[in-house]
């Protein structure tokens, strides 16, 4: 790890402190290229058949490297079990600027663009590279000092990329494994982790080793800066390329707007954090909330995957494939549905975007497999009512589609229910 500062891993503690720092960025990055992803406009919103058909390859850019955000998330997850930690889904609150990590390293949702595109190619960029972050990202605050091996309350330290932390986590699990030995080190049971059937990915697999570990972490270094492979199929290199091309189709088409001017406004404050804009369009109001309730229930159901108690193999099966259908038959298209709805008379001319709000920090964790599924079923039936009584000329057609997708997961939740 040369010219990065040091991180000390010296406890068992400090190394799961870590990896749930690592979920909390891949879970707040993901959002950040979902926003985006999601800000561009469509056929629909005015642009050519050829504009159109530019527009969403960008989309399609960014929504595969926001899905393989979400495999590097699992292999966190998988990584948190293997060590015998819990998964970890909170993150700090979003919309507003993520707080909480080292000054060179912030979040924020920011629609498609200039300020967005050189943001990403900031933070997947491999060491070594010179990156200068969007200018709206200003430093405050000092950086954490290492930790003095003596310490035992684990603590933040200061890392310069996320592939400078998982190099330090990685070089955390070696420093471990010598000293306790592996068979200490990785005592959290294979079957609580995700492998490849669950989502699809190739990559994906049970962590019971520090050879497994090592090629976990491998692979998402390396699909994210291209550190020691090849840049260009990398996120580093994808997102480099996209920027190309946005700025020659901007130089010659200088008219050309293919994005919605979204502001990630909110609904209300959480935990006394206030959103930069409120919602007060009553139609785009109730579409966020019905956004981020699903979203919260994903969160939950997906923690119940990788923390269950007494799911069979194929009622964990159908968690995975339910998180994965509500991903692509809520989540999606009602990001895409909320970048075209206004924020309000205050706002003219801005619309809302998905922002992603949680109504609280928290494990998501729902202890009885029993209740637990009885509760993701009311819920997902309660929001597809909720879906159903929203009136929105525009996108009466969508609600009414995703309200069908919350009763049918429910249902086969429902049919996984044994009566007392």
């Amino acid at each position: 790890m040369t010219g990065e500062p040091p991180i000390i891993v010296e406890h068992r503690k400090e190394l799961t402190y870590l990896l749930s720092l690592g979920a909390e960025l891949e879970h707040g990055i993901m959002c950040q290229y979902l926003y985006a992803a999601f800000s561009l406009k469509t056929a629909a919103d005015g642009l050519t058949e050829e504009q159109a058909e530019r527009v969403e390859e960008w989309r399609r850019v960014l929504l595969k490297i926001a899905g393989e955000e979400m495999l590097h998330w699992a292999m966190v997850q998988n990584l948190l079990a293997a060590v015998g930690s819990a998964p970890f889904v909170a993150r700090p609150h979003l919309p507003h600027q993520a707080q909480g990590y080292p000054p060179g390293v912030q979040l924020r949702l920011l629609p498609f663009g200039e300020d967005a595109l050189k943001h990403f190619i900031f933070l997947e960029r491999p060491e070594g590279i010179e990156e200068p972050d969007a200018d709206l990202f200003q430093l405050s605050g000092e950086a954490p000092a290492p930790m003095n091996p003596q310490e035992i309350i684990p603590r933040g330290q200061d890392f310069g990329t996320v592939g400078h932390l998982y190099r330090s986590i990685e070089a955390g699990l070696k420093n471990l494994a010598d000293k306790i030995g592996e068979d200490q080190l990785f005592i959290g049971p294979a079957f609580h982790q995700a492998e490849e059937s669950a989502f699809g990915w190739p990559d994906l697999g049970p962590i019971t080793s520090l050879e497994q570990a090592n090629a976990a972490i491998e692979r998402i270094v390396e699909q994210g800066e291209g550190a020691t492979g090849d840049r260009d199929e990398a996120h580093y290199g994808r997102f480099l390329e996209l920027r190309d091309e946005y700025f020659r189709t901007r130089a010659a088409e200088p008219d050309f707007d293919p994005v919605h001017p979204v502001v990630a406004a909110g609904m209300r404050s959480v935990e006394g954090i206030e959103p930069d804009f409120y919602i007060t369009d009553q139609t785009t109001g109730q579409c966020s909330d019905l956004f981020n309730a699903i979203y919260e229930l994903l969160l939950q159901m997906i923690a119940r995957y990788f923390a269950f108690g007494h799911e069979t193999a194929e009622q964990r099966a159908y968690l995975a494939n339910a998180a994965v259908d509500l991903m692509f038959q809520a989540i999606k298209p009602l990001g895409i549905m909320l970048a075209g709805l206004p924020v309000g008379p205050e706002h003219p001319g801005a619309t809302a975007g998905a922002n992603f709000q949680l109504p609280y920090r928290a494990s998501f964790l729902l202890p009885h497999r029993r209740a637990a599924w009885i509760r993701y079923a009311e819920r997902l039936n309660d929001l597809a009512a909720f879906a159903s009584e929203i009136q929105s000329p525009d996108g009466q057609a969508t609600l009414a589609e995703v309200a069908g997708s919350l009763r049918e997961v429910a249902s086969g939740l429902l049919a996984e229910v044994e009566p007392v």
